[in-house]
């Protein structure tokens, strides 16, 4: 059995009392037995607690440890109640200068027996009273509960179960000692318990797997990652002290060490040169953790994964895969690409070391060419970004160098085979004609007649090494004036050039011919001809304005500014002159004209006072185009009566247009009555339209229907014959003569007595929207209604009622045998007038 000797410094408020210390001299410190004046006053026992016991005091000098002999079983330790005593009447105390308590150690884990006992505290009065002994604190009656626990009578304190430090690792408790009445008898003491570490927990990585990395070609000595591993035992024993070692390195290329690991820090470096991402581009390492400073005898251990990623550096450079490449260009196209150039770059595939630029760096001084990387595959692509022209250069010699977009490592060389030639070469195809003036202007005067030759409008044809032919014609000519000869391009006109025409804008007339080679394929080109025309004096001027008022009477503002229009330019415009014509003379006598500036003038009255009326003033005017032009122009001046601001009265406007007072009132007179007669032909409608709405029947009187009725297959009369009663065809006023006929056989085109059918009844001032309605309702009802007359057909419009006071005419007999009387014809009224004299009267004839 290992047992620690500890020194222990006294304290002035309790005291450490044990029995039989001097029973037992243990050596410690050498051959020095255990004194308890020499060795700092303690008084100490050994308690078997179970397993050895190691631990650490704030206060000893340096750890002891002894060996226990095989016949010692060590008494438990008991802690007295520290005594009082009273000094004075005054009821202070004094108390006597008593030693620390010590801690007392638990290892974590015993196996038991449980309880186990800890100490044993007594009180130096239970000689005299009964004492009951208790404990307080977290783990007796705070949280963990009964983890502790005291024989009340004998005062021993027992641990229940396992202690486990990484949950706890020290208590405080209270001990307490009261009478039988619950008085206290003993002021609490303080125990501190302090649980024991023991190596019960592996070293726990917080990964399973971490990930670092070098760059390829490191020095040895480099760092490249950390790990750590963390051990819930007590950090500050072996338990709790963690050391790391390299298990395995996987792959062993170049070497199957390549990196180590700082036992203590956990950090790994190289060991060795020949890191080489492009043989391997990855390091898998199993590192241990172990504990009790990495014994591993006693110690616990575990494992993590470091996985090590070598990255890349620029140590290769791109190498073009053959010295010469080589293409071909159609002339004249862009943004093709003509040629392939592939590489190879041993370094990280898309990445800056990887990533190749193309350069040109002679053949194409003018920059016809440029090359493109590919992002995916790093090929170069050799693009056309200028037209190139097989009758300047039939092909090029391009020498072409690439690198990366990242500088290459220190230390690396370029490869030769990063040049290369690129020979392309140039297809010739059939190029369009062109006009080597484009647009082509020329000048000419206005007026140039027909058959006029203007110019030659010829194009080139581009392709020198092909004997090909060209054909001129007309694409745009807005007014048709022009022609051009379709195998030399001669430009001939067909019609006058008017620079006044509105085809030409800003004195410029434009017109595009077609030149068409004939090629395979055929090419053709356009070209413009712009003709500036020169203006001539070839349009007088015009009066402007050609309609004016002025007053009756003369006044010294009084005036009409007039001025002049000319479709030519400078200098065949204005100045202009203005002047009054000698025929007929009465113009010069009533009228002036005054120059304002050149472009305008002032027309005026000469004489004191005009008849109001309109005039025709013709007015001459001149331009001064070279020769000068003049044209005769009439302006229309209404003379009126003016008011006292100069301006014409309504009534001077009239009278200036030509009409007497006469005249005007009888205008006057036919427009009201104009407006009487649309007032009472409205007044006439509404009133008409008020009848309308007030009859019952739906149709006008003179439109009823029921006058021209029943003239089917009449054979005889003529306008007499329209005289109808129209009495007989009226609502009766009952039906008793119909409902008291006796029973019997009915015809069938006699009405059943049934009840009659319910059909809509009409109002008596319908709307005009309500027609049609009624009329559906009243065709509906009649499909249903077995009682509707004639029973096969659906011709009824306007149901008038049941019953009827003629008699039915289905008593008629029109057999041919027999005499007939048809006197009782008579009787049925006006309406059977003509039946009557028809049949009734065959005896006379």
């Amino acid at each position: 059995m290992e047992v620690p000797c500890s020194h222990l410094i006294p304290d002035e408020n309790t005291r450490l009392q044990v029995d039989s210390y001097s029973q037992y001299p243990w050596p410690c410190n050498g051959n020095r037995g255990v004194n308890p004046r020499r060795d700092n006053k303690v008084r100490a026992s050994f308690s078997s607690l179970g397993p050895p016991l190691t631990y650490t005091r704030a206060h000893m000098k340096e750890e002891k440890r002894v060996k226990a002999p095989p016949e010692f079983q060590a008494p438990p330790t008991i802690i007295m109640f520290p005594r009082q005593r009273e000094t004075s009447s005054k009821g202070l105390r004094r108390q006597k200068r008593d030693w620390v308590i010590p801690p007392i150690n638990v290892p974590e884990n015993s196996r038991g027996p449980f309880p186990q006992m800890l100490v044993s505290i007594r009180s130096d009065q239970d000689r005299n009273i009964s004492i009951r002994y208790s404990i307080t604190g977290v783990g007796a009656d705070q949280p963990p509960n009964e983890v502790f626990s005291i024989d009340p009578v004998a005062g021993k304190m027992f641990v229940t179960k396992p202690l486990d430090r990484e949950r706890r690792s020290s208590y405080h408790l209270r001990a307490h000692a009261v009478n039988m009445n619950g008085e206290r008898v003993e002021s609490p003491i303080d125990l501190y318990i302090y649980v024991i570490d023991m190596n019960d927990n592996r070293p726990e990585f917080k990964n399973q797997v971490y990930n670092g990395s070098v760059d390829e070609g490191s020095k040895p000595g480099t760092f490249v990652m950390h790990l750590a591993a963390f051990d819930n035992d007590d950090n500050t024993t072996a338990n709790g002290m963690v050391r790391y070692r390299i298990l395995s390195q996987t792959p062993h290329s170049p070497i199957p060490n390549m990196f180590t690991i700082n036992s203590e820090t956990g950090d790994i470096v190289t060991v060795a040169a020949g890191l080489d991402r492009e043989k391997v581009s990855q390091y898998s390492i199993i590192v241990q953790a172990t504990d009790m400073e990495g014994n591993l005898n006693f110690g616990l251990s575990n494992t993590a994964t470091a996985i090590i990623s070598v990255t890349d550096i620029n140590d290769n450079p791109p190498e073009l895969t053959s010295r010469t490449f080589s293409g071909e260009v159609p002339e004249n196209r862009v943004n093709v690409v003509v040629a392939n150039l592939t590489v190879i770059d041993r370094d990280q595939p898309h990445s800056p070391n990887w990533n190749a630029v193309y350069r040109i760096i002679s053949g194409d001084p003018i920059g016809h060419f440029t090359i493109i990387t590919d992002q995916h595959t790093n090929d170069g692509m050799v693009t056309v970004v200028k037209p190139v022209d097989f009758e300047q250069n039939r092909a090029f010699m391009l020498t072409v160098v690439v690198n990366n977009q990242a500088p290459l490592a220190s230390g690396i060389q370029s490869s030769l085979q990063s040049t290369s030639g690129v020979t392309i070469s140039v297809v010739d195809i059939n190029e369009p004609p062109y006009f080597p003036t484009n647009p082509k202007s020329i000048r000419f005067e206005e007026g140039v007649p027909a058959g006029t030759s203007l110019t030659t409008f010829s194009a080139s044809d581009p392709d020198r090494f092909m004997q090909q032919s060209i054909r001129y014609s007309k694409l745009a000519d807005p007014a048709d004036w022009l022609s051009i000869n379709n195998t030399n391009g001669q430009i001939i006109t067909t019609a006058t050039l008017d620079r006044e025409s509105i085809y030409v804008k800003n004195n410029i007339y434009e017109a595009t011919f077609l030149a068409v080679d004939n090629g395979f394929p055929m090419a053709s080109g356009t070209g413009t001809l712009q003709i500036y025309l020169i203006d001539v004096n070839d349009n007088a001027p015009s009066l402007l304005p050609r309609e004016s008022q002025i007053c009756e009477r003369i006044n010294r503002n009084a005036g009409i500014n007039i001025t002049a229009a000319d479709a030519d330019t400078d200098p065949n415009v204005g100045p202009f002159v203005f002047e009054l014509p000698t025929f007929p003379a009465s113009i010069r006598r009533n009228w002036t004209v005054s120059r304002l500036n050149g472009d305008y003038a002032r027309l005026s009255l000469r004489t004191q006072y005009l008849e109001p009326g309109v005039y025709e003033v013709p007015v001459i005017v001149t331009d001064s185009g070279n020769p000068p032009l003049s044209n005769r122009s009439i302006i229309k001046v209404k003379v009126c009566p003016c008011d006292e601001n100069g301006d014409c009265t309504l009534v001077g406007a009239v009278a200036a247009a030509g009409l007497g007072t006469g005249a005007i009132i009888a205008i006057l007179i036919c427009i009201i009555i104009l407006l009487s007669m649309v007032l009472v032909f409205v007044l006439w409608m509404k009133r008409r339209e008020k009848e309308r709405q007030t009859k019952q029947l739906l149709i006008d009187p003179e439109d009823d229907v029921r006058d021209n009725i029943l003239k089917y297959d009449e054979e005889g009369g003529g306008e007499e014959d329209q005289d109808y009663d129209l009495s007989q065809l009226q609502q009766p006023d009952s039906l008793e003569h119909i409902i008291s006929k006796p029973p019997g056989v009915r015809r069938v085109d006699e009405r059943p007595i049934i009840p009659e059918s319910q059909y809509p009844i009409r109002p008596v001032v319908p709307h005009p929207g309500d027609i049609g309605d009624f009329i559906n309702e009243g065709l509906r009802a009649a499909d249903n209604d077995p009682t509707a007359p004639p029973y096969d057909s659906l011709l009824v419009f306007d149901y008038e009622g049941s019953g009827s006071t003629v008699g039915s005419v289905s008593s008629l007999n029109s057999s041919s045998t027999g005499d007939q009387d048809y006197d009782y014809l008579n009787d049925w009224g006006p309406r059977f007038k003509k039946l009557a004299d028809m049949y009734g009267g065959g005896d006379d004839e």
